[in-house]
């Protein structure tokens, strides 16, 4: 079944994408995915000209820069690892969302957008200062 499903996952990568081990990762994202995801097993594991994706099983997908630092990490079937997210966008969202979970955060030049499993979008800039909100039709 997990050969399956690697086959039919490296048939739909994008044509820039090859599959690699995950020895082949940067250290830092392969020292990310053992502080956060250690009882995941990796299904496939894929890089590109300019970042690398760890897609698990149950549904997780951490996309990784070229230095191995995350840029987005996805969790729709669970939720985020809260030691995963930074403890100032964790402390508000456990103040002002309790009781909601992270399912996606993404990481841009000056941005975190945060998915609730809500369906809120909320928005930090690069100093974890709250900037807005949203909701994801």
């Amino acid at each position: 079944m997990a050969m399956v499903m690697t086959m039919s996952l490296t048939m739909s990568a994008d044509d820039d994408d090859r599959v690699i081990t995950f020895d082949q990762l940067p250290q830092v994202a392969q020292a990310f995915h053992k502080a956060h995801f250690a009882a995941k097993v990796p299904l496939l594991v894929t890089a590109d000209w300019d970042d690398y994706t760890i897609r698990y099983e149950s549904g997780e997908k951490i996309e990784f820069d070229r230095n191995g630092e995350w840029k987005e990490i996805e969790c729709y079937n669970t939720k985020v690892p809260t030691g995963a997210i930074p403890e100032q966008i964790s402390n508000y969202l456990t103040q002002n969302y309790p009781g909601k979970t992270v399912v996606k955060i993404e990481r841009h030049r000056s941005i975190y957008e945060v998915k609730l499993n809500n369906g809120l979008e909320v928005e930090f800039n690069r100093n974890f200062q709250f900037i807005g909100v949203d909701y994801d039709d």
